[in-house]
């Protein structure tokens, strides 16, 4: 296994902090951070701008075919949306709430897995979501299904959102979190699943930085 073509997968249900603990292990292995919940969100984006309905699932699949979603150069890599930096824009609740429902949409899911299967191709990164370890990439070096309870996940969103609208209710984001645990772990394309050979991390309890301890030394482990 060498760096040069190092990949790994870390999937989970929302609030688990696989953003947070993959950008910490790609700053660590110094390679590649794979976002695709970023790329659903700017989907999301287009969506909105388009006056599109998450229920529409035929405008939903003509807009993803014409659209590109994609990273720029920087710390962290901006989101680019046809080429546009969206990176703020995509962080509110409501675009991570039309993201979830968008992402049931079959087309939707085609369209992003070929651009993220397009990136994963060149090696040396890191990538996170919902569906990474089994369908965008299987043949992963390391494979992570990082959980946590309901509550801790949405005690840890809701904390995330107040630094961005203090006005933000718990209930509402515990409400938030149970519906996207029901779409991901339902949804008829590409749904929630725990990979066979993936090695389940229980982080509450855990720091993020004892998080990515032991997933360096699971590596280690590996290489051996």
């Amino acid at each position: 296994m060498s760096r040069e073509s190092l990949v790994i997968a870390i999937d989970g249900p929302a609030g688990a902090g696989k953003s947070t603990i993959a950008k910490l292990l790609a700053d660590h292995l110094g390679i590649r951070l794979l976002d695709t919940g970023a790329m659903y969100r700017a989907f999301a984006l287009a969506a909105q701008r388009e006056g599109i309905s998450v229920d529409d699932a035929e405008s939903l699949g003509e807009l993803a075919a014409r659209t590109n979603v994609s990273f720029g150069e920087g710390d962290p890599p901006p989101v680019l949306l046809d080429g546009e930096d969206v990176s703020s824009e995509i962080r509110s609740l409501e675009i991570g709430q039309m993201a979830s429902q968008a992402s049931t949409v079959s087309a939707v899911r085609r369209r992003m897995v070929e651009l993220q299967q397009a990136i994963v191709s060149t090696g040396n990164t890191i990538l996170e979501g919902r569906d990474v370890t089994t369908v965008v990439a299987p043949q992963a070096d390391l494979k992570i299904f990082l959980t946590a309870s309901i509550e801790e996940r949405a005690r840890r969103r809701w904390h995330e959102i107040r630094e961005r609208d203090p006005s933000a209710r718990l209930t509402e984001v515990v409400k938030d979190v149970v519906e996207r645990d029901h779409r991901d772990y339902t949804r008829q394309d590409s749904p929630l699943m725990l990979a066979e050979d993936a090695w389940i991390v229980e982080s509450f309890g855990l720091t993020p930085v004892e998080v990515v301890d032991l997933i360096l030394e699971r590596l280690e482990s590996i290489a051996r």
